[in-house]
């Protein structure tokens, strides 16, 4: 029993990560790039307006941030559940 709960307890420690990345991907990208706009548009970064620049080049490298982030964090829970590749 102390097996299953333990990877209960991985599997919902991934679930969570992976929620978390998708509605920090989402906020970004449609929040921040689409719905948002007209409220960062009076924000200037680089030349044109912060809107903009979320919708062409901060979602994306939001989205690589979280891609290092969720590597990072799962190896180190890997690491913590003893399933790591070492």
């Amino acid at each position: 029993m102390s097996e299953n709960s333990s990877n209960n307890a991985y599997w919902s420690a991934n679930m969570r990560i992976i929620v978390v990345s998708l509605i920090i991907w989402a906020l970004v990208s449609f929040g921040f790039g689409i719905l948002l706009r007209p409220l960062l548009s009076g924000i200037s970064v680089g030349g044109t307006d912060l809107g903009f620049w979320f919708a062409q080049q901060g979602s994306i490298l939001v989205f690589l941030a979280i891609i290092f982030f969720y590597a990072w964090r799962m190896n180190r829970l890997d690491r913590e559940h003893g399933v790591d590749e070492e």
